[in-house]
């Protein structure tokens, strides 16, 4: 390849990757966290108050609910598990964008006993962290930024592709560990990229997908539909065909309509079931569940009456879709790793946070190619050079601190403060603000140990929540057996974030005093 088409390669792949770099860190360590997105709330959700009453008397709790609350009647949810994560038999909304659910149960006498319900949240903090990288404001406008980021991104995967293709072969296992600290950080670097590309490509394509559905609906409704996409939604609505009939009608039993799927779907696992129109002909429920052998939309699901307990829609029934259906569904799939089991979880994670320090490694390869070019011109470090490396440094462990807080803070603040959602979004930004702020103060070689420590202190907060849960039970705190696994993986983390803390600092005493590593480095005023 000609040393011309590999230098414009280069460029386009340093600056692509530098613009959209921090953001995709942001949304690839959350991302990682995501993964386990139920953990994460169920960690930080309190006991369950109200009795679980069973399966065999969800018809009675049914109808009594909706004899005391008839607004429940319009759509509810009936929750299928047994264990601790479930907080209560059925629950129902006011409206979409309620954040606190209603929750009924039988009482002692046989009537129902409503509730109102607070969750924490915090597995829609970390999504929503992931989904717009943190940008303040609307999450769907963050969303639809990150799809454009996600267009650089996927400039950056072909460009660096073709970078490393002539040396591939010779370097693909290479990792040459030394006193050459840029060759080691490229060798690293080109590594991961190369290893984990399939991943990083459908990474990117679906994120592009996501971030842009309203934007590409708009365009193939004019170029494709003629302004009636809309229609069509309708048409082909799971819920179409159900509406009015009018009238009331007796309900299928839930274990009944189960039965009925289980008949249909063997391998299909249903989790929830909501229902529509209750107690009249008009009434469906959507089973929710899943089938780890299929790729799925995080759960698949099927629309059955409620009052006949025919499957009327089986388009997102795992193993039961038809071609475009499994086409959207594969692209939530390999975007979520819904499918395959733990097995292919603990692999997406390790994949995010292997993603993370490719963002990273890439702005820390820029910033020593510039010490050296700058170097050979004559001149010091550079301004943008600085900057850059403080703004990596603030903005990279800042996210790792603010995100470890705001997970501590979760079982602290429940039930003291009146908007959790809100305190979550306020330490994440408090401490990533900071966090640059204090990097843009000390420079990036001291902040980079200092604010690593931070981070270390941060994420050493969660699993010492949980221990203080368990030796002060006055402190009204509470720890879950099933929650072992995030203080475990927050353990692991902190260890790992002290390794390169202590590696930080080494690197600030030893680096030649050009660098901006060295720790005399700082950014000018």
């Amino acid at each position: 390849m000609r040393s011309e088409t590999i230098r414009t390669y280069k460029t386009v792949h340093t600056w692509t990757g530098i613009v959209a770099g921090l953001f995709l860190f942001v949304a690839f360590y959350a991302g990682a966290l995501s993964i386990f997105e139920p953990a994460l709330t169920h960690w930080a959700s309190p006991p369950r108050t109200l009795p679980l009453v069973s399966l065999a008397q969800a018809p009675e709790l049914i109808e009594r609910t909706i004899a005391a609350e008839p607004q429940a009647r319009r759509e509810f949810t009936l929750h299928l598990g047994e264990g601790h994560e479930v907080p209560a038999r059925l629950t129902w909304r006011m409206s979409r964008h309620d954040i606190e659910p209603h929750a009924a149960t039988l009482d002692e006498d046989g009537g129902v006993s409503v509730t109102r319900l607070r969750p924490a949240g915090l597995g829609q903090f970390v999504d929503d962290l992931h989904r717009s990288a943190g940008l303040p404001g609307d999450v769907e406008l963050g969303a639809a930024f990150m799809g454009g980021v996600s267009m650089l991104y996927v400039l950056a995967l072909v460009s660096g592709v073709v970078i490393v293709v002539p040396s591939l072969v010779r370097d693909l296992c290479a990792l040459r560990i030394g006193p050459n600290l840029k060759r080691m950080w490229m060798d690293a670097h080109n590594l991961v990229g190369i290893v984990s590309l399939p991943f990083h490509f459908f990474i990117a394509v679906t994120a592009v997908v996501f971030g842009l559905h309203d934007e590409i609906y708009d365009v193939l409704d004019r170029v494709v539909y003629e302004g009636q996409l809309k229609k069509v939604f309708q048409v082909e609505s799971p819920f179409a065909g159900f509406g009015g009939k009018g009238g009331s009608a007796p309900m299928l039993p839930p274990t009944e309509l189960l039965s009925r799927l289980q008949a249909a779907a063997p391998d299909f696992q249903p989790t929830a079931m909501d229902y529509r129109n209750a107690g009249t002909r008009d009434a469906s429920v959507m089973v929710w569940g899943v089938d780890e052998r299929q790729l799925m939309r995080g759960r698949g699901f099927a629309i059955m009456d409620a009052v006949s307990g025919e499957v009327v829609n089986a388009s997102y029934l795992p193993g039961h879709q038809n071609g475009y259906s499994a086409t959207v569904s594969a692209f939530f799939a390999l975007h979520m790793g819904s499918f395959g089991g733990p097995a292919v979880k603990w692999g997406y994670f390790v994949l995010g946070l292997a993603g993370a320090f490719l963002f990273y490694s890439g702005n820390l390869l820029w910033i020593e190619t510039r010490r050296r070019r700058d170097k050979d011109t004559g001149g010091g470090q550079s301004r943008s050079t600085r900057v850059m490396a403080a703004l990596t440094v603030g903005t990279c462990l800042g996210c790792v601190a603010g995100i470890s807080v705001a997970v501590a803070a979760s079982k602290w603040l429940h039930g003291v403060v009146d908007d959790l959602g809100a305190w979550q979004w306020g330490l994440y930004y408090a401490m990533l603000v900071a966090a640059v702020a204090w990097a843009f103060m000390r420079g990036a070689a001291r902040a980079g140990y200092e604010l690593s420590w931070l981070a270390v202190a941060a994420t050493l907060a969660v699993p010492l929540t949980s221990m203080l849960a368990w030796l002060v039970p006055g402190l009204g705190l509470w720890a879950w057996g099933g929650g072992i696994g995030i203080d475990l993986g927050a353990l692991a983390g902190a260890v790992g974030m002290a390794m390169l803390a202590r590696a930080a600092r080494r690197r600030a005493y030893s680096m030649p005093a050009d660098s901006v590593w060295a720790r005399a480095g700082s950014v000018p005023a």
